[in-house]
């Protein structure tokens, strides 16, 4: 048969050979019958544009090389991230099996030009793909540092979270941000590797010289979180992400509520990144709550508060002797005998009171570095406190 009747055959059973495709669809692929009716007449227009576009191919396979490409041009968007890779490769297989037992007796050559094609298509599928993952991802990245960029200047708005969601965002409960320098050869994947080793999702900003890692707790969708988790902490999880940054110190802000709250965390590690050369002996990871004395002594108004707040006024609120104590045990360069001397009682009363501190806030003055930021949160404290008896408005005497 010469390729003139070939090709008269060939549109004559068109037809035939796509309807025969949409019945094998459906027999051997179970996700193709799960489609809603829109989106399989889409795959079945697809089919029937390969057959056509083969056709045309056959007829002068020189004059249109990427007719290929065509096929996917009269799908809808939608239908490419509804069909994965795997299943448009399925669909190319199934439609060049039916084509293929139709053309059966007709000539090598036809069968081999079949072959040919549908490598083509392939490809051509592949390559669709391809460009579309590259969008994505392209897309990802940029809306990425646009959301880490919103926590860092903590200006939030209401499209927030709906970015994070768009971002796949898996973490739960508490999150915090850690602050670093970034490698020469900084390795995205390397990052989002480890992270997913720990069960932890981040969020990546490269600002230059600086590498911001978002970090919450990633748990599977429908898992539930109980008492007998193993969930790290995010101290021994910044440990774990501390080999991805480059040289110098790396911070970690302290844990907040949700990733709305973040700004909270991100402010704390930045300025403790910013002081955390005035600390000699610095471990890296550090943690931004251990540089409160410097970042208050650099103006840092959230350090100052944190002081004021968890060291000072409890301290305050529980007895004034402890206060006092800390106070002449600090001045005295932590000797015991010399504060029970100033204070005129027995050095174990002072033993006692500085354990009762502990108690209190969590900090130990006998240690050079905790007494160094609880000095830091008594002179914050004495000075707010004067601060507010200035303020203080005079008492009226009562009119006659």
């Amino acid at each position: 048969m010469d390729k003139t009747a070939t090709l008269t055959w060939l549109r004559r059973i068109s037809g035939d050979i796509a309807s025969v495709t949409i019945k094998r669809l459906e027999d051997t692929l179970p996700w193709y019958a799960d489609m809603p009716p829109a989106r399989r007449s889409a795959v079945g227009l697809v089919a029937q544009a390969g057959i056509t576009s083969f056709i045309q191919w056959y007829e002068d396979p020189t004059s249109t090389p990427w007719i290929a490409a065509d096929i996917f041009a009269a799908a809808p968007r939608e239908l490419l991230r509804s069909v994965s890779l795997q299943q448009t490769l399925q669909l190319i297989r199934v439609t060049v099996e039916v084509t293929e037992e139709r053309v059966a007796g007709r000539g090598e050559d036809l069968r081999e030009a079949i072959l040919l094609y549908s490598r083509d298509v392939a490809f051509a599928a592949a390559d669709v793909y391809a460009r579309a993952a590259e969008a994505r991802g392209l897309w990802d990245a940029r809306l990425e540092a646009l959301v880490v960029d919103s926590i860092l200047t903590g200006e939030a708005d209401e499209e927030l979270p709906s970015r994070i969601a768009a971002l796949g965002w898996h973490g739960h409960g508490e999150v915090a941000v850690l602050v670093g320098t970034t490698p020469p050869q900084f390795d995205v994947d390397l990052v989002r590797r480890t992270a997913r080793k720990l069960s932890v999702d981040v969020l990546i900003g490269v600002q230059g010289s600086r590498l911001v890692l978002v970090i919450g707790r990633a748990r599977a969708e429908g898992q539930e979180g109980g008492e007998d988790d193993d969930e790290l902490g995010f101290t021994e999880i910044a440990a774990r992400l501390e080999p991805s940054f480059g040289p110098g110190y790396v911070v970690l802000g302290p844990a907040v509520a949700a990733l709305v709250d973040a700004s909270q965390s991100a402010r704390a590690a930045l300025a403790g990144f910013a002081v955390a050369r005035a600390w000699r002996s610095a471990p890296r990871p550090v943690e931004a709550d251990d540089l409160l004395p410097e970042r208050a002594l650099a103006g840092d108004p959230l350090a100052k508060q944190t002081l004021i707040e968890r060291i000072y006024r409890p301290l305050q609120a529980h007895s004034t002797d402890l206060v006092t104590t800390l106070w002449s045990y600090l001045d005295n360069g932590r000797s015991l005998e010399a504060t029970a001397r100033e204070l005129f009682v027995h050095p174990n009363t002072v033993r006692y009171r500085l354990k009762r501190v502990s108690e209190v806030i969590g900090w130990d003055a006998t240690g050079p570095r905790e007494a160094l930021i609880l000095q830091t949160a008594l002179i914050l404290g004495s000075i707010g406190a004067a601060e507010q008896v200035r303020r203080r408005p005079p008492l009226r005497r009562p009119s006659r």
